[in-house]
């Protein structure tokens, strides 16, 4: 009769060796991630002992707030991989980008190749207080630029939790969804933790992130996960390995 108090896992032990991370803020000084290379190098070190083998890291790409162009955020990558290297880390680590979707974002893919995850699938996220008036219209003409949308951590825009529709219209406008991890631990509050739950069930997601940023998401990765049944999630975790080079 104990198994029905069996302890639910910590977050790290469901990561499995050579895992891809998709989204995290790793790259030193360029937006509200890693403050300097030390920063970075310690984050990327307790990601590594998670499990991380691979990792594709993704500045914020924001209007007036981090304005940081391809070419800025490929340089600082450069430079990070071989500062990481001479501190004997030599996994794959590529760069993208977070992008917010805003009427900037509209002309920045039409006039110039976006930083992917891989192939055409890129990176995007919504302002967490609402979500933009032409959202549906920016997504049509992303995808008709080529590009596969993947919407960052669906589960924190408050203002779709009363209409889980409004979840559903969007995968039916080709959004794919990117779980954040810390999500499951109830780091970002309950309410958030049954959204996660919820979309998982229903089977929303495909992929996951840990959208490192500090020290605090790395220290979440050892609270427990709050679901009731983990199988949905360990799936999800493993379609990442789509992104294995």
């Amino acid at each position: 009769m104990f198994t029905l108090f069996k302890s639910k896992p910590v977050l790290k032990d469901l990561i499995p060796d050579n895992h891809v991370d998709i989204h995290s803020h790793l790259l030193p000084g360029i937006d509200d991630g890693a403050k300097n290379f030390e920063d970075s190098l310690r984050l990327t070190q307790a990601l590594k002992s998670f499990g991380v083998s691979q990792f594709i890291t993704t500045p914020h790409v924001i209007q007036h707030v981090w304005e940081n162009s391809h070419e800025q955020i490929l340089a600082n990558k450069n430079s990070t991989v071989e500062a990481l290297r001479k501190n004997n880390i030599s996994v794959p680590f590529q760069a993208a980008a977070e992008y917010l979707m805003d009427d900037q974002f509209v002309r920045l893919f039409q006039s110039e190749a976006l930083l992917t995850l891989k192939d055409n699938y890129v990176l995007v996220e919504m302002s967490y207080i609402n979500a933009p008036i032409q959202l549906y219209s920016i997504l049509f003409d992303l995808r008709v630029a080529g590009y596969t949308p993947v919407l960052a951590h669906p589960e924190r825009y408050l203002f779709y939790h009363k209409n889980i529709n409004e979840y559903e219209k969007l995968k039916k406008a080709g959004c794919l969804f990117q779980l954040n991890l810390l999500a499951v631990t109830g780091y970002y509050g309950e309410n958030i933790t049954k959204v996660a739950e919820n979309l998982l069930q229903k089977g929303l997601y495909d992929f996951v992130g840990s959208d490192v940023h500090h020290n605090n998401h790395i220290a979440a990765f050892d609270q427990k996960v709050k679901l009731k049944d983990l199988n949905p999630l360990k799936e999800v975790i493993g379609n990442n390995q789509f992104f294995k080079v």
